[in-house]
């Protein structure tokens, strides 16, 4: 399956050795994960500027997952769909990867449940799905 991991999922599975840890360690091993400069950039800036990383270390970070991701270049949704902008850019990236998914922790995307047939799920929506525990 193709999945677009959201920027919470991805901060999340680096802070902690929680359900999003565990499930991008899964899709790494079972699936392919999509992603965009868009969301690579929005994680450094929330790793430096949010969680205090040194800049180094987000770095780090983001060239771990450019190394295990397919990067997408999206193109801009004909018309907006979620009232804040950065939502699109993940609605986006998933219609540019082929994506069957995405996991999120954010409300507003969790909300619409799908997407031009792409599947919006919470970690632990896609976690029960997948008998990761």
């Amino acid at each position: 399956m193709r999945i677009v991991p959201d920027t919470n999922v991805l901060i999340a599975s680096l802070i902690s050795r929680g359900l999003c840890y565990e499930l991008i360690e899964h899709c790494f091993l079972n699936h392919m994960l999509i992603t965009s400069e868009f969301i690579l950039n929005e994680v450094k800036e929330k790793l430096v500027e949010k969680f205090k990383y040194p800049s180094e270390t987000a770095d780090e970070a983001v060239a771990l997952f450019r190394s295990r991701m397919e990067v997408v270049e999206p193109e801009k949704l004909s018309s907006p769909v979620c009232r804040d902008s950065d939502d699109d850019n993940i609605l986006a990236a998933a219609a540019a990867g082929n994506c069957e998914c995405i996991v999120t922790g954010d409300k507003d995307l969790l909300v619409l449940k799908e997407y031009d047939e792409i599947k919006i799920l919470s970690p632990r929506e896609f976690s029960d799905q997948e008998s990761l525990e």
